[in-house]
């Protein structure tokens, strides 16, 4: 009897000794700790340019809804914005404009461009992006979210963007 009680009275020092030797253990550093210090104490350059522009001012020159057509914003980030192109409740593209100062080999694919749009020099991009080139610094582009969402679509939407306007953004 004396033995049960004795045992009783140990079982909850045992566990508080426990749980005081486990948390003084050093920690041994995960895999995801070590490739963050690597990525952060490297010499790489910056995913985004210090000049990059804010996202939040693209969004005035994105096309203006209307005629059916909604425009939902989805992303905005430091020299980045992009809306959904919806149309009842189906989304039929996405618009997007990127500033290349952070990424310049983005912009160097428009220097062999044949085809223009409003102006501005123009690519696809695969069989369901058309960009265009504003200022020699950001790319707009709209890409099919749909099928019937043609080539053609995607041409007359870049030029709803108000390209004039996004060519004066310093």
């Amino acid at each position: 009897m004396n033995t049960h009680r004795w045992r009783r009275a140990i079982a909850p020092l045992l566990l508080i000794l426990f749980v005081i030797i486990g948390g003084c253990a050093a920690n041994q550093p995960s895999r995801f700790d070590q490739a963050q210090q690597e990525s952060t104490g490297s010499k790489a350059t910056p995913a985004v340019a210090k000049d990059a522009t804010q996202g939040a001012s693209f969004n005035k020159f994105f096309p203006q809804p209307g005629n059916g057509f909604t425009r939902v914003y989805t992303q905005e980030k430091k020299g980045f914005s992009e809306a959904k192109l919806n149309k009842g409740d189906k989304t039929l593209a996405l618009l997007s404009i990127n500033d290349t100062s952070s990424n310049p080999e983005a912009a160097a694919k428009f220097k062999q461009s044949t085809k223009k749009i409003a102006g501005y020099p123009s690519v696809l991009q695969g069989s369901t992006a058309t960009a265009l080139l504003v200022a020699d610094r950001y790319q707009v582009k709209v890409m099919s979210k749909d099928a019937a969402f043609t080539e053609t679509d995607r041409e007359t939407w870049l030029g709803k963007f108000n390209l004039t306007g996004l060519s004066q953004v310093k």
